[in-house]
């Protein structure tokens, strides 16, 4: 490859990096996963014809996508030996994702999950076409299936996905006050403050991967949530603080122990109750918070 023909691939790359990055992370949840797969893309990119290439950013989320899907079939045998619940990894957003409502929406926690649920070629091809618009002759060429098997199976996995996901889309400032108002009851131990904002029948899900405390498995209701926070509490030594932040496009709570970051909570809110408490203390999931990410849709 001569510098004139590496300058102008490298220059195609980064244009489109955010994006390629985006749509990754999407269809993995893990953005060390996605940054791998980046490198993988690189590599094709670098490699590929691009005399016949009509339409770059087309081209490179193919690639992407392809990978993605490659990487994907080994996270779920990774999944399989991991210990307790999976979930996404948390990433540092800035306000301009939360202001993209159909971004930040398919980046929340609650939504990742219900995407985790998917085949890897439903997830490819939900995310692709909901939430990138991209159209089907393009998506069928990424996932090696005919443009009418990638209809069907866009219909298959929209019922499926709007069967799960929150009923209601939630503000940014609505979702803040709440977890402002369960930070200042942590903070105070008003148990009674915290019943009043989880729902009856609320679910939590932590994850420690291992190497943190953190339950095996979901824990069903309000009570039984706030006896798995107060035991984490009451273990912990050091001065525990509570802060709001901004993690994939919606508020959350950054846990941290004598100024260290110790753990991430995401809400699901319906209703003006919350009824999803997502918990992430893996410390390889929270390597992310430091700097921001930028996720983009363009």
């Amino acid at each position: 490859m001569s510098d004139h023909t590496a300058s102008t691939a490298t220059e195609a790359f980064v244009a489109h990096r955010n994006l390629l990055f985006t749509v990754a992370y999407e269809m993995l949840g893990s953005a060390a996963d996605a940054e791998d797969v980046m490198q993988e893309s690189w590599l094709r990119w670098a490699e590929a014809d691009r005399d016949s290439v009509r339409d770059e950013r087309a081209y490179l989320v193919r690639i992407v996508t392809r990978q993605a899907l490659n990487r994907l079939r080994t996270m779920a045998r990774r999944k399989e030996s991991y210990v307790g619940p999976w979930l996404p990894e948390p990433l540092l957003t800035s306000p301009d994702v939360a202001d993209d409502v159909e971004l930040a929406e398919s980046l929340s926690m609650a939504l990742m999950l219900v995407l985790e649920t998917l085949s890897p070629t439903e997830r490819a091809v939900f995310v692709l076409r909901e939430v990138f618009d991209v159209g089907y002759d393009e998506i069928a060429e990424a996932v090696d299936k005919s443009p009418a098997a990638v209809r069907q199976i866009a219909h298959r996995a929209r019922q499926h996905v709007e069967a799960r996901r929150p009923r209601e889309t939630v503000p940014p400032r609505q979702v803040a006050a709440t977890l402002e108002s369960f930070r200042r009851a942590v903070d105070t131990g008003d148990l009674q403050g915290l019943l009043d904002v989880l729902a009856p029948d609320v679910v939590l899900v932590s994850d420690g991967g291992g190497r943190k405390q953190a339950a095996l498995r979901p824990i069903v209701g309000a009570e039984k949530a706030l006896r798995f926070f107060g035991g984490i509490m009451a273990k912990t030594p050091g001065t525990i603080t509570s802060a709001l932040t901004s993690v994939n496009g919606t508020p959350a709570l950054a846990f941290r122990i004598d100024g260290e970051l110790d753990g991430v909570l995401a809400v699901r809110l319906e209703a003006g109750h919350v009824t999803g408490l997502y918990y992430v203390r893996n410390p390889e999931k929270l390597t992310r918070l430091g700097t921001g990410t930028v996720l983009t849709r363009g």
